[in-house]
């Protein structure tokens, strides 16, 4: 060995990138995050690697090292190889970038993938209080609802989504109440607080801010939330009395 490869690192072979990969995939699923998301964000690091290396390789492309030049003896035919060289190089590894990233976020869950959904973070919960909260205050007056139960629909709601979706969800609530106002507008004036309709019954959800972001699910994915709510054992005359509401001729 010479000295210019005394401080270069060894390069991993494809095993050792496997075990390093499972060895990943566990301690993000003692954290609570689902294999199937662990996965795609894996993949997403490893196609963002590709992109930089591709980026970096191309920059080299243009810039050949010192010597190569025609003070060097090596003259024009050396740098032009090089350069043709280093595009080849570049072009692959920008294919083989592309072709991770449709990887990382088309792929299914591999078969050592564990629970269908990740559990819901307090952050993400938090998160969504301060969503629906002023969409729902837009539209309707302020009702209490036992804080407990806000959070068993919220989480029903947030479990139809991945962590991806969710940390989108505020924009897309916004998106929803904008594209639905008018709808929305009857529903809370015939149904909502100072409505002749109680309180209490199969339309208390209504009287809720969690109303709005249920509705945006039975809009978007009413299998999946009748699924979460079923699971959640969550009292089935709320979601039948918004989906009633929300089905009600305008």
């Amino acid at each position: 060995m010479n000295t210019a490869d005394e401080g270069r690192q060894q390069q991993l072979d494809a095993a050792s990138v496997v075990n390093a990969k499972k060895t990943l995939l566990q301690l993000l699923a003692r954290a609570g995050v689902y294999t199937g998301d662990a996965e795609e964000l894996i993949g997403l690091v490893e196609a963002g690697a590709l992109s930089l290396a591709h980026a970096e390789l191309s920059g080299i492309r243009e810039n050949p090292p010192q010597g190569t030049g025609k003070e060097s003896g090596k003259g024009e035919e050396y740098a032009s190889g090089w350069a043709d060289g280093a595009r080849t190089a570049a072009d692959a590894l920008g294919v083989l970038a592309e072709q991770a990233l449709i990887q990382a976020v088309t792929a299914g869950p591999s078969s050592d993938a564990g629970d269908e959904h990740s559990p819901v973070g307090r952050a993400e919960m938090e998160r969504t209080k301060v969503a629906v909260t002023p969409l729902y205050l837009s539209f309707s007056d302020v009702s209490d609802l036992d804080p407990e139960v806000t959070e068993q629909v919220l989480g029903a709601v947030l479990r139809t989504m991945s962590p991806r979706q969710r940390a989108g969800y505020p924009g897309r609530l916004t998106e929803f109440t904008s594209a639905h106002h008018g709808h929305l507008e009857r529903l809370y004036a015939e149904y909502g607080p100072g409505s002749p309709i109680a309180v209490h019954g199969r339309y208390s959800l209504v009287h809720s801010p969690t109303s709005v972001a249920v509705l945006e699910r039975l809009a978007a994915t009413p299998s999946a939330l009748h699924e979460e709510w079923d699971a959640a054992e969550l009292p089935p005359a709320w979601l039948d009395g918004l989906t009633s509401a929300w089905g009600s001729p305008a």
